[in-house]
C-alpha cells in the first residue's frame, strides 16, 4: 500500500514538473514574488476609476467596457492560479496568460456553437465594425497554368508566401523532426486538393503547389528552423544572474537573453525502441496539426472574413503560442514513459481546434452540401494511411540507420553508448567522439588526453574525475567545469 502511494506521489510530482514547471534559478526576486495584495489593491482602484469617470449613455460602449473587464480580471485570474506548463522564459505569467487566453478562446467557441450563423457575424461585426457588408475576396492561384514566366513567378511572392515560409520555419522550431514535418507538409497540399473544389483558393497549378510551396516556401522554412534548432543543441546554457553582471551594456544584453529559451533539449520523437503506441500517437499528431490548419480557411470562408483582415492574424497568433507549449507536452506525453497524463494546455489545444472544426460543420452544411464524397473519402483515406505509413518509415529508418552503436571507454571498455552516425550528428557530438577516439587511443598508454581551461592534458584512466570529462550533450545532468565555469 505505502508502494503505491509513493508510487502515485511519484507520479504527481513528475506531471507537475511538465504541467507547471518552476523556475531554476531566480536571478531577480523581484519579478517572482506573488504581490497578491498589490494586484489586489490596483484591480479596486482601477474599477471605481472605470466605474465612477466614464459616461454610461452609449450601450454599445457599456458592454464593450463590460467584456473587456472580464477579460482582464480573467487573465488576472489566470496568472494567480493557472499552470504556466513546460516554459518559464520569459516569466512563467506571460506562459499562465497564454493558457488563459486559449481557455477563453475555448469558452468563447462553446457559446457560439449554439448560436446561428446569423447572430455569429453580427456578434463579429459589432467587435470589428469594418467587416459590415465585406466578403472574402479570395486570390485565384490555378490560372493560365501553361504560361509562366519571371514576371508570374515573382508577384507569386507575396505577404502570403513570406508568411507560408515564416510559419514552416516555427513549426522546425516546435517539431524538430524533418520526417514529420515533410510528411505535414506534402500531406497539406493533399488536403489542399481534396477541398479546392469548396474553398476556391485552395486550386493551385501545379507548380505553384509543388515547386513554390513544398519545395521552396516550406522545405526553405523547414531548413532555416531546423538550422536554427542545430545551433541551439550545440550550445552549453550556464545562465548568469544579471545582479553578478556590473557593466551596463552586460546588463542590458542578459535582459534581452531572458527572451531566449532557459535550455534546448535535442528532440527524437521516434527512435530504435519505439513502440507502436508511439508511431500512432505520432501519426494522431499529424493528422490533428492538419485540421487545425484546415480550420483556419474554413472559418474565414463561411464567415465570409477576408484573409487579410486583423481577426485571422490574431488568431493565428493565439493558436501559435498555444501550440508551443501543448507540442511540447505532447512529446513528453509521447515519449515519457513516466508520464501518465496529457498536460492541461495540450487538452486545450486538442479541444478547442475540434470544436471549430464542430463549427465550421454547423455553419457551414450549405457548403459543404456541395461536397464531392468520394474526394473526402479519399483524403480520410490518405492521411491516416499515409501519416502511419511516412511515421513507421521513420522509425525504421531511425533503427537501421540513422543511429548505430560505438564504444565508450570512458571509464569500462565493456560499456556502450548511442550516437548517431555522422551526417546528423551536432558539432559537440562530434567532438566528444573525436575526443573518445584520442582516449582510446591512449588507454593502452595507461593515460587519456583531458580538455582542462582551454588545453590539453593527459591524466590517468582511474584518476579521471568526472569534472575533466567532455561535455555530453545526452547527458545534460552532467556537471563540467570549464574556466572556473560550472556548464
Amino acid at each position: 500500500m505505502d508502494g503505491r502511494r509513493n508510487d502515485l506521489a511519484e507520479e504527481m510530482e513528475h506531471f507537475r514538473s511538465i504541467n507547471e514547471k518552476s523556475v531554476d534559478d531566480v536571478s531577480l526576486a523581484f519579478f517572482y514574488k506573488p504581490h497578491t495584495l498589490t494586484l489586489l489593491s490596483v484591480c479596486v482602484l482601477g474599477l471605481l476609476y472605470s466605474a465612477f469617470t466614464r459616461n454610461d449613455d452609449d450601450k454599445d460602449n457599456n458592454l464593450w467596457i463590460g467584456l473587456c473587464w472580464i477579460i482582464f480580471f480573467f487573465l488576472v485570474v489566470s496568472v494567480l492560479a493557472f499552470p504556466n506548463g513546460p516554459f518559464t522564459r520569459p516569466h512563467p505569467g506571460i506562459w499562465r496568460i497564454v493558457f488563459g487566453l486559449s481557455v477563453l478562446y475555448f469558452m468563447v467557441l462553446v457559446f457560439l456553437l449554439f448560436q446561428n450563423r446569423k447572430d455569429v457575424r453580427l456578434m463579429i461585426e459589432w467587435i470589428f465594425p469594418d467587416l459590415k457588408g465585406v466578403s472574402p475576396e479570395d486570390k485565384e492561384y490555378a490560372v493560365n497554368c501553361s504560361t509562366m514566366d519571371w514576371a508570374r513567378f515573382y508577384s507569386l511572392f507575396d505577404c502570403f508566401a513570406a508568411a507560408h515560409l515564416l510559419g514552416w520555419f516555427f513549426k522546425a522550431l516546435l517539431i524538430r523532426h524533418h520526417g514529420i514535418l515533410w510528411t505535414i507538409s506534402i500531406t497539406w497540399e493533399i488536403t489542399e486538393m481534396a477541398f479546392s473544389h469548396l474553398l476556391p483558393n485552395f486550386a493551385e497549378c501545379w507548380w505553384d503547389a509543388w515547386v513554390l510551396d513544398v519545395l521552396i516556401c516550406n522545405g526553405l522554412g523547414i531548413w532555416l528552423g531546423m538550422y536554427v534548432c542545430r545551433k541551439l543543441e550545440m550550445r552549453n546554457y550556464h545562465w548568469e544572474s544579471i545582479k553578478d553582471i556590473h557593466s551596463t551594456t552586460g546588463k542590458i544584453r542578459r535582459a534581452v537573453l531572458q527572451f531566449t529559451p532557459v535550455s534546448w533539449y535535442n528532440v527524437r520523437w521516434l527512435d530504435p525502441h519505439s513502440s507502436t503506441m508511439r508511431v500512432v500517437a505520432v501519426s494522431l499528431l499529424i493528422i490533428v496539426w492538419q485540421l487545425s490548419e484546415l480550420n483556419t480557411f474554413f472559418l474565414k470562408q463561411i464567415f465570409e472574413v477576408p484573409p487579410s483582415h486583423q481577426i485571422n492574424v490574431w488568431r493565428l497568433v493565439l493558436i501559435s503560442l498555444i501550440s508551443a507549449p501543448s507540442i511540447r507536452q505532447f512529446y513528453v506525453y509521447v515519449t515519457d514513459t513516466q508520464c501518465r497524463r496529457v498536460g492541461t494546455q495540450c487538452w486545450i489545444f486538442i479541444i478547442v481546434t475540434f470544436t471549430e472544426a464542430i463549427i465550421c460543420v454547423k455553419f457551414g452544411l450549405e457548403l459543404f452540401k456541395k461536397t464531392e464524397v468520394s474526394y473526402i473519402v479519399m483524403w480520410l483515406s490518405i492521411q491516416f494511411v499515409g501519416s502511419i505509413l511516412c511515421v513507421y518509415l521513420c522509425a525504421v529508418y531511425a533503427r537501421n540507420w540513422k543511429w548505430t552503436i560505438l564504444p565508450c571507454r570512458f571509464f569500462d571498455s565493456r560499456q556502450s553508448k548511442t550516437l548517431e552516425d555522422g551526417f546528423f550528428m551536432t558539432e559537440a557530438e562530434k567532438e566528444e567522439e573525436r575526443l573518445a577516439n584520442k582516449m582510446a587511443d591512449h588507454i593502452d598508454n595507461g593515460t587519456v588526453p583531458v580538455l582542462q581551461n582551454g588545453t590539453h592534458t593527459t591524466a590517468k584512466v582511474n584518476g579521471f574525475s568526472q569534472s575533466e570529462m567532455p561535455y555530453n550533450l545526452r547527458n545534460r545532468n552532467q556537471k563540467v567545469v570549464r574556466n572556473g565555469h560550472v556548464h
